[in-house]
């Protein structure tokens, strides 16, 4: 499969590897009742921070459970106000870090430094798709073709299902060289298949009162040539009139056996005349699902335009140019999730797909779960505003109702990503070795009178023995006290004084705090 390479590329396959695990902080959890000081239950966030670290951050609770991801990244036109956060220590691209891009036209560097930030975002949010999951990428033409080429590397040609084009811009614009007005945008899509279009059932009736129920008339001509299908053409004639049809230019769709099995089971409708075409009896009930396919062409009749006027309407002037439009964000929702998905935006901007996804739980009743992350300041000021005023309404828009819990990006878990911060709380450090054995989120309500269990998975028991004041020992005496039985044991310490035969003998894996901590 051909692969892209970039300036740095070898810098940030495996970056995300190295970026540190921070907490999530909490600040605030708000509810149409207000601003509260005590954290919901609720699985909607708002993250303020850079959104790399704040993807690996969410990992342990939600790796493999995102059902549909939608990012809208910079399109790196020259405009953006942007800038890279990645600690990337090469020569070649360090002096692009943290600079906003600047107007350097079509030169490569501006390419490789884009490149250079997306390609550790994307992998992390990989490993947080669902398998059935989704991902679309808004894009437009300057980097399409490499998106798509590092999206084809990521996530695997095989999950590539459409680049779908939306008609972002309703006049034409006169501003260009080319005299091209670039009216439309991309939406890469990947995952494993869409929901479709509900079909039109108005169609179907049943006027003959075929005890079959509901049907409707179907074409029958094929699409191929004589030279291309030969036993699709041949003289169809009607056995009870004698009436021959010929064959049309294409041929049937069916072949002599299918045509004779549909003749004798009485589902040919038959013109009268020699010059008809003869068409199929389509029942509703041999439909293998009730949906047709979805168009490439998304969003009819949404524009640009449309989320600026809607960001008008919220705050009472423009907070975030070329805003997408709620409408487009719902329409592509309803393909990629259930009612009760989470749906994650890693470039938030003005949290359109947050109004978008409690718009459709208020329209079909769901519980579907957002997850924005902002990196700019105004993730409070205007992203998670604009979700307040969603909630509790605005203009004359009904409130959609909710809550949501608003973070920051918090400590790190790991000092120089190796040994134990010991002012992170020592749940967090829990919940955290416990998903990088299993990949599993920790069980909070666990009753237990072994404080220092983890959990148990896959028929193994997880010990977690620490404490910050004093030097813990993996020894007889702290065996003696383990009460929970399992196949075999994996117990974090800070020393261990039994032999090799004897953790051996007892099925133990030791591992040493802190140095033994898996990285995510």
């Amino acid at each position: 499969m051909p692969t892209l390479e970039w300036i740095g590329k070898d810098k940030v396959v495996n970056h995300h590897l190295d970026v540190p695990y921070r907490l999530l902080e909490y600040r605030y959890a708000y509810t149409e009742k207000g601003i509260s000081d005590d954290e919901t239950l609720s699985d909607n966030k708002i993250i303020r921070g850079d959104n790399l670290e704040a993807l690996k951050a969410l990992l342990p609770q939600y790796e493999g459970r995102v059902k549909c991801i939608y990012i809208d990244p910079p399109y790196n036109t020259g405009n953006e106000g942007w800038a890279y956060n990645d600690n990337v220590n090469d020569p070649k691209i360090k002096k692009w870090l943290g600079q906003v891009v600047g107007r350097e036209g079509e030169d490569l560097s501006r390419h490789d430094k884009w490149l250079c930030m997306m390609y550790p975002r994307i992998k992390l949010l990989q490993r947080l798709l669902a398998d059935d999951g989704v991902i679309f990428v808004s894009i437009d033409d300057i980097e399409i073709t490499y998106l798509r080429l590092i999206m084809d590397e990521i996530f695997g040609k095989k999950r590539f299902i459409s680049q779908f084009i939306w008609k972002s811009r309703q006049n034409k614009d006169n501003r260009n060289k080319t005299n091209v007005s670039i009216d439309h945008e991309y939406i890469l899509c990947y995952g494993n298949q869409l929901r479709g279009c509900h079909r039109d059932l108005s169609q179907y009736s049943n006027p003959d009162n075929d005890p079959r129920e509901l049907w409707t008339s179907a074409n029958m001509v094929g699409l191929a040539t004589a030279q291309e299908r030969p036993n699709l053409h041949y003289d169809l004639i009607n056995p009870e009139t004698g009436i021959n049809y010929g064959k049309p230019l294409k041929g049937w769709r069916y072949d002599k056996n299918t045509m004779h099995r549909l003749i004798t089971e009485n589902r040919i409708l038959w013109p009268s005349s020699p010059n008809g075409r003869p068409r199929k009896k389509q029942f509703l009930n041999d439909l293998a699902t009730e949906y047709t396919g979805f168009s490439s062409i998304v969003g009819n009749k949404c524009y640009t335009s449309d989320g600026t006027k809607e960001q008008l309407s919220i705050f009472g002037n423009v907070q975030v140019a070329f805003p997408k439009c709620t409408k487009l964000l719902e329409e592509l929702l309803v393909q990629a999730t259930e009612k009760d998905s989470i749906v994650l935006d890693s470039f938030a901007g003005s949290g359109t797909t947050a109004h978008a996804v409690l718009n459709l739980n208020k329209q079909d009743g769901g519980n579907r779960k957002f997850i924005l992350i902002e990196m700019m300041d105004y993730a409070d000021s205007i992203t998670a505003e604009r979700v307040k005023r969603v909630i509790n309404g605005y203009a004359d828009v009904e409130g959609t109702g909710s809550n949501f819990n608003f973070y920051d990006l918090g400590h790190p878990l790991l000092l120089d990503n190796q040994y134990i911060n010991e002012e992170v709380p020592v749940q967090k450090i829990r919940e955290y070795l416990f998903f990088t054995e299993t990949k599993q989120p920790i069980e909070k309500q666990i009753v237990t009178e072994e404080p220092y269990l983890l959990g148990i998975h896959n028929h193994a028991a997880y010990y977690f023995y620490y404490e910050k004041p004093k030097v813990t020992v993996l020894n007889h005496d702290f065996l003696s006290r383990m009460k929970t039985r399992a196949e075999c044991y994996v117990i974090y310490a800070d020393k261990n004084t039994l032999s090799d035969s004897e953790l051996e003998k007892y099925y133990i894996t030791f591992k040493k705090i802190p140095r033994d901590i898996t990285r995510l």
